[in-house]
């Protein structure tokens, strides 16, 4: 079971590297329509780069629980962990080395994400394997926040507050 759990995991891994960066482009490919908005990347802030990393981890979370959610019931609970973890290591990692630094990279800015994609899943594959989270109420609240994040994604691509993080 070990197994076909890191295949999972590697398959989640490189599904958010390749939907993350198709949704980069995707708003401009689509000639900037509104309905692009709520999932793709709408400008370069550090918000657009989080949302790139949390919606496919988002869309892999159900497709996971349809063909793992009996083998792995506390997948929700762990995925409410990872998921918003990895995506605030976005930001850490970026005010971080820009503040230390006082520049930006573009490089550094991918490299950001691909090591946030995979500390997710490699935190991921370790919670699940030991079942350290449990089940039950850990469920329901796991996939109650994976939701929330999501509408707050959603939300905040139309009315993005007037906060640094949602700057170009």
């Amino acid at each position: 079971m070990g197994k076909r759990l890191f295949g999972w995991e590697l398959a989640g891994f490189l599904w958010t590297g390749l939907a993350g960066t198709v949704l980069h482009f995707f708003y401009d490919w689509t000639g900037r329509a509104a309905w692009a908005m709520a999932f793709s990347a709408v400008n370069e802030s550090v918000w657009e780069h989080m949302k790139l990393l949390y919606v496919p981890v988002f869309v892999f979370t159900l497709v996971q629980a349809f063909f793992l959610g009996r083998q792995y019931p506390d997948l929700f609970a762990v995925r409410g962990i990872t998921a918003p973890l990895g995506t605030a290591a976005i930001p850490l990692a970026y005010y971080t080395y820009t503040g230390a630094l006082g520049l930006h990279a573009l490089w550094t800015d991918i490299l950001i994400f691909f090591l946030a994609d995979a500390g997710l899943f490699w935190l991921d594959y370790r919670l699940l394997r030991r079942g350290a989270v449990g089940s039950g109420w850990r469920q329901v609240a796991g996939l109650a926040l994976l939701w929330a994040v999501l509408f707050a994604f959603v939300w905040c691509s139309y009315q993005p507050p007037a906060l640094p993080i949602f700057l170009e």
